[in-house]
């Protein structure tokens, strides 16, 4: 990956809707050559989708909480995986070091909706607790730097 995916990428985190030409222009390419690059970027899994970022109070979302998961036994399989997945107000599971073994991010509607979400994440097998942070301001969310 050369400067110019990486100003390619930092353009298109900033609007996924900025069409090839503008693109191109940017950084010194025709529409059909930037295009192309972004072809590669995707068939690379540099670029894994392209989507829309919502706000998640506007939709009913605002209650925001990291869940830090500890178990009794190892939790990286692909069936807690599919577990998680599965949970539809969790937004990002991943598999942790430290005293808890997953850390996910959950979104609900409301407080009870949140203590719904726990009940069904402390049912995942091998889950024998969990510690919650509800966040209560978020001062900034920023994408991958890809240090342009």
């Amino acid at each position: 990956m050369d400067e110019i995916d990486r100003a390619l990428i930092a353009r298109l985190q900033q609007d996924a809707t900025t069409p090839y030409a503008a693109l191109g222009q940017e950084v010194g390419l025709s529409g059909a050559a930037a295009h192309e690059r972004v072809r590669k970027l995707r068939e690379r899994g540099v670029i894994r989708r392209t989507t829309i970022d919502v706000d998640p109070v506007a939709v009913g979302k605002g209650v925001l909480a990291y869940v830090m998961v500890e178990a009794a036994t190892w939790m990286g399989d692909p069936d807690t995986g599919s577990a998680l997945e599965a949970l539809p107000w969790v937004e990002e599971a991943h598999i942790i070091a430290g005293g808890a073994s997953l850390l996910a991010k959950v979104r609900a509607s409301t407080t009870a909706d949140l203590q719904r979400a726990l009940k069904d994440i402390f049912a995942i097998k091998g889950v024998t607790g969990t510690q919650t942070i509800v966040v209560l301001e978020t001062f900034f969310e920023r994408p991958v730097a890809v240090d342009v």
